[in-house]
């Protein structure tokens, strides 16, 4: 196996780039990347201050950042702060574009960062207004659309915790999840479309409601408009201010895969998701608010969450709804100059099937 880098970048490109910055501002050369990841592990508090300075956190920070910091399952990391992860990903509120959204069939829409807020701030004051509290748990089964984005900024924006999974996974697989964790409401679409053909799932919704007595409401979404999204977008109110949480106030409830018995719940905190999102976007991934980001993904997939995240980057992020090979094998790669996208994000499986259909991309 040869050991030849396949890619290495210039020195101009390091020099500019957000992991230098980071590594310039706290004392370190350029190069010395080993040096700053063995000062990041043997000094954890420090390094997570200097991402949370760094990467600019909208919160309430506090002392200390870590306590019991040499005992893996008792730490309890920024113990005093206080945050809100909605409000981070919506810290911009500009003219931008904050949103693309795509589909196999070639529909498009945008959404600025400005229209975003208040989308996000519109669908939490209607939770408030069903009676959503902090802790309650709303789930989404629904493609990966900007209603999806909208529904979970504005739960978190309360307090309350999202979870989601895409309406692909059928009434089985909806009620594995969703069945464990008692949500008080549904964000539902009446039909999905995939490779070509149209798929009605309005029944299976009414079935899972059904089936889980805790959902007081379901609120639809349809690509149409014919929803009650748009009865949302058209009230006059909005959520004036976000919850202030603790930095481990659950976020996000997600699920292992479901191959050995039932999918487990998995939670995720509001700030360590935030921090650690940041630290790979800006100092990783080296995203800023020049880039459009796209990742191929489902909502039922951790990396859904991953690029929404990106956010709070104020970048550009684009959603794909529909199969990756519809309706030709490069359809997804023409996507890349049709919406000029820096940063082009698949799963090992899209890869290995571009190869078996002898596409070969420049």
């Amino acid at each position: 196996m040869s050991k030849t880098p396949l890619w290495t970048p210039t020195e101009s490109r390091i020099r500019q780039s957000q992991l230098t910055s980071f590594a310039n501002s706290i004392g370190f050369d350029d190069q010395d990347y080993p040096a700053l990841h063995r000062w990041s592990v043997e000094n954890r508090s420090e390094f997570w201050q200097a991402v949370w300075e760094f990467c600019e956190v909208r919160g309430v920070q506090n002392n200390p950042v870590v306590e019991q910091s040499d005992d893996f399952m008792q730490s309890r990391w920024f113990p005093q702060a206080q945050l809100n992860f909605a409000e981070n990903l919506l810290r911009y509120r500009d003219d931008r574009t904050a949103v693309i959204e795509i589909n196999e069939s070639g529909r498009r829409e945008t959404c600025s960062y400005r229209e975003l807020f208040l989308k996000a701030t519109q669908f939490a004051a209607l939770l408030r207004d069903q009676g959503i509290q902090r802790g309650d748990r709303v789930v989404g089964w629904l493609p990966n659309v900007l209603e999806t984005v909208v529904a979970m900024l504005g739960t978190t924006a309360i307090g309350a915790i999202w979870s989601s999974c895409s309406p692909d996974f059928g009434v089985e697989g909806a009620l594995d999840r969703f069945g464990q964790i008692e949500p008080k409401l549904l964000v539902a679409c009446k039909h999905y479309n995939y490779n070509g053909r149209t798929f009605s799932v309005e029944d299976n919704v009414r079935t899972v409601v059904q089936s889980i007595p805790s959902i007081q409401e379901v609120v639809w979404y349809d690509e149409q408009g014919q929803d009650d999204f748009s009865e949302v977008y058209s009230r006059a109110n909005a959520l004036q201010a976000f919850e202030l949480l603790p930095f481990d106030h659950p976020l996000y409830i997600m699920y292992s895969s479901g191959t050995t018995g039932k999918p487990k719940c998995i939670v995720h905190g509001a700030g360590g998701t935030l921090l650690q999102h940041l630290k790979e976007h800006q100092l990783h991934v080296d995203l800023s608010r020049e880039d459009t980001l796209f990742f191929f993904t489902t909502t039922g997939w951790m990396m859904w969450n991953w690029l929404v995240s990106a956010l709070a980057s104020g970048c550009t992020i684009v959603l794909y709804d529909g199969a990756p090979f519809y309706p030709n094998p490069d359809s997804m790669l023409e996507h890349i100059d049709r919406e000029e996208i820096s940063i082009f994000g698949v799963g090992a499986k899209y890869i290995s099937s571009l190869e078996k259909s002898n596409v070969i991309p420049n």
